[in-house]
This record gives C-alpha cells, sequence and structure tokens, in this order.
C-alpha cells in the first residue's frame, strides 16, 4: 500500500451573524493545531460574496499561519487566478515563498461561486476560459521568463519577476477540479498537480474518480509531457470523527443542516443538489452516498478506503474544514484523525497501525515462551543469593 500524506481544505464556511474576527483567529488557531498534530498541509480558499466564506486572501491568511507554525506546508486552495492580475500574482506567490522558507504551494481555479465573478462582471464560463491563459502566463514568469500580453482585462509590458521563487526551481502548482473534467484536462495539459475539490460531493464525482485521472494522463501524453505522478494528486472528502457514532451524530446537529444549505444555495458544483431534511436524516445521506463520512475513526478510515479503491490510487487525502459540529467538538475530529485514522494509511509498505499491532502480535505468540524464561530467571537468581549467603556462613 502507499502511504497516504493527510491535510486540510479551509475554504472556510462559517455561521452567519457571528463574529467574522473570532472565526477568523480560531481559523488561524485550526492551522497551529494541525501542524502539532502532524498533519502535511492545509489549503485555503478565496472568497468575496457570501457573509459565510470570510477569507478574500489566502495568501494573507497564509503568512499569519507561518507564522504561528513551524513545519505544515501551506497552499493557497484556490487563488481564483482569472479575478487578478497575473504579474502580481506570481510576484505575490514569490514573496510568499521566501517568507515561509519553501513551505508555501500555489493553488489556482477558476472560482466556485458565480456571485464573486458577478460583482467583477465575469461570467462563470469566462472565468474558465481565462484561467489557462491566466496561468500560462504566471507559468512563465515563474519561470524567469520577461511576458508581454495581453491576458483578459490585464495587460504586461515587458513584466518580468523581480524574485526567483526561494524553492527550486518553483514552488508546487496544483489546478482545482470539480465533479467535471476541466480541471483534469488543465492539470495534464500545464503539467501541474491535479486537486479534486468536489471528488466525493457527487455520486457522478465519486464514481469517476479513476476517469478523470486518466483524462489527465491522456492530456499530458497530448501536450508532450510525462505520465503526471498520482502522489501529487489530491481527492478532498468531509468527515466528523467522535468516540461513538451516537456522539459523533449529536455532535453535527450544531451545523450540518446549515452547512449542506449553503452549498445548495452557493457553490456551483454540477450535479450538486443535497437534500433536506432532519439531521439525522442528513447524516444517513453523507454517510450512503459517498459524500463523506460522519461517525467513528473506523467509518472514516472505510471512506478513505473507498476513495483509494475508486480512484486508483492518490497521494493526499484533503479533509474539508468545516462547523458541522461547534469548535470543540471538531478539534476533538481533528485529533483522533490524526489518532486513530491517518496512521492506518501511513508508512510505506506497512502501515504505522500495522506494525504496532504487529509488534502486540509477536509478543503474545512468544509469551509462553518468555514466561518459561522469566521464571529460569527469576530461580537462578534466587539460587544465586542462596549459595551466596550459604557461602558467607
Amino acid at each position: 500500500m502507499t502511504s497516504l500524506r493527510f491535510g486540510a481544505f479551509l475554504p472556510p464556511i462559517h455561521p452567519l451573524g457571528e463574529s467574522p474576527t473570532w472565526w477568523l483567529r480560531r481559523d488561524l488557531d485550526l492551522m497551529a493545531h494541525l501542524d502539532r498534530l502532524g498533519f502535511d498541509e492545509a489549503w485555503i480558499g478565496e472568497h468575496h460574496s457570501t457573509g459565510r466564506d470570510i477569507i478574500a486572501s489566502p495568501e494573507i491568511f497564509i503568512a499569519a499561519a507561518a507564522e504561528r507554525t513551524t513545519r505544515i506546508r501551506l497552499g493557497t486552495g484556490m487563488t481564483t487566478l482569472p479575478y487578478h492580475h497575473p504579474l502580481w500574482t506570481a510576484d505575490r506567490m514569490v514573496m510568499l515563498d521566501h517568507l515561509t522558507r519553501g513551505r508555501v504551494m500555489f493553488g489556482v481555479g477558476p472560482g466556485s461561486l458565480p456571485a464573486d465573478a458577478a460583482m467583477i462582471g465575469l461570467t462563470p464560463t469566462e472565468s474558465r476560459e481565462l484561467l489557462e491563459t491566466h496561468l500560462d502566463v504566471v507559468q512563465r514568469l515563474l519561470a524567469g521568463e520577461s511576458v508581454t500580453a495581453k491576458v483578459g482585462a490585464h495587460t504586461l509590458v515587458d513584466a518580468t519577476l523581480q524574485m526567483r521563487p526561494y524553492t527550486e526551481p518553483c514552488f508546487e502548482i496544483a489546478v482545482a477540479a470539480t465533479a467535471s473534467p476541466t480541471g483534469a484536462r488543465l492539470a495534464g495539459s500545464r503539467g501541474v498537480s491535479l486537486i479534486s475539490l468536489g471528488a466525493t460531493m457527487t455520486q457522478d464525482g465519486f464514481d469517476a474518480l479513476g476517469y478523470h485521472w486518466g483524462i489527465a494522463v491522456e492530456r499530458a501524453a497530448s501536450a508532450g509531457r510525462p505520465e503526471p505522478d498520482r502522489s501529487t494528486w489530491r481527492l478532498v472528502t468531509e468527515v466528523h470523527v467522535a468516540e461513538t457514532r451516537e456522539q459523533a451524530y449529536r455532535d453535527v446537529e450544531f451545523g450540518l443542516k446549515e452547512w449542506l444549505g449553503h452549498l445548495n444555495e452557493n457553490a456551483a458544483v454540477p450535479g450538486l443538489a443535497l437534500p433536506e431534511g432532519s439531521t439525522r436524516e442528513l447524516v444517513e445521506f453523507v454517510n450512503s452516498s459517498g459524500l463523506g463520512a460522519i461517525g467513528t475513526a473506523e467509518d472514516v478510515r472505510r471512506q478513505i478506503q473507498r476513495m483509494v479503491d475508486q480512484s486508483g490510487g492518490f497521494g493526499t487525502v484533503l479533509l474539508l474544514a468545516h462547523d458541522w459540529a461547534d469548535p470543540a467538538a471538531s478539534w476533538r475530529s481533528w485529533e483522533l484523525i490524526a489518532r486513530q485514522v491517518a496512521p492506518h494509511f501511513q508508512g510505506a509498505g506497512k502501515t504505522h497501525a500495522q506494525s504496532s499491532l504487529d509488534a502486540r502480535a509477536r509478543i503474545l505468540a512468544r509469551r509462553e515462551e518468555a514466561t518459561v524464561a522469566a521464571g529460569a530467571a527469576l530461580e537462578h537468581m534466587n539460587r544465586k543469593y542462596a549459595d551466596e549467603v550459604a557461602g558467607r556462613a
């Protein structure tokens, strides 16, 4: 089994009518918490319009989070590239690469909220068309080229970056994909990593995971690029863990219904039609549809294994940071994932969890032999002491 990396994907989607200042500080605290727990990476979203998705600049957030962490990698997830001038975007990422000493990753996408695009006069179709041309310019700039081009509403005239990236030859670039093949196509043709945001958002998306990777491979071959490496593929899913299923179900009374309603109202995910109903009915939908897993660590392990089997293999599982449960229960869920879920998928050849189980099995297999040997050692030392006493007498 290939070892999986574990990370978080923070849009974020927070409750309406509460202090955004408090939630932003809590999000920064979460980054430090994940760093202490040993998570490999975290990706930070960019949104502008709903009142719930309150991080407008993942770059600013990452700069603050980097000062609170030591090892976790931090990525923009995603920078909505068509909304920004490609020169300034590339320049800011290079600066962030230096500030984090190489811990930054650059995720790009066309934008998931139509309301964001509408405020600057873009349609979702226009944004998707612009993504590739903007990414082409950014990649050329990061490679050290001087670029003269007209890209959408932006003009570049002999544009050149003033600094080279801290990471040589460049920090990792990833492109977002939902249930459609658009992102997989772009990842293959541009030679960048793929993040499947809608990997489990709809049944069609879940069933098509292997197909989407095939698109990335085909597009890479068509562009004359090497075959993509599955270890660079990231899949996003949604989970909540507690010690018991009943506790997990009680936890998500806090916000599951509101969260699913928010996606129905705002997310531009093809085929997305999440149901309404009681919290218990929604829990059953999440668990049965493949959208995610609410329950014990064992339930979450099954969800991740399904993703491995359905996709044919990938490198990193990203768990959506949501507010299904209150902050304390969510905090606990991340701890249980680090303790009881991740070790079952980490370790080359043999998982960390299996290694400890094998150690116990070896001890049990030799228990009788060890008991006899311990008894013999005790008898030997008793005789030795008796002989010493007799000798002194």
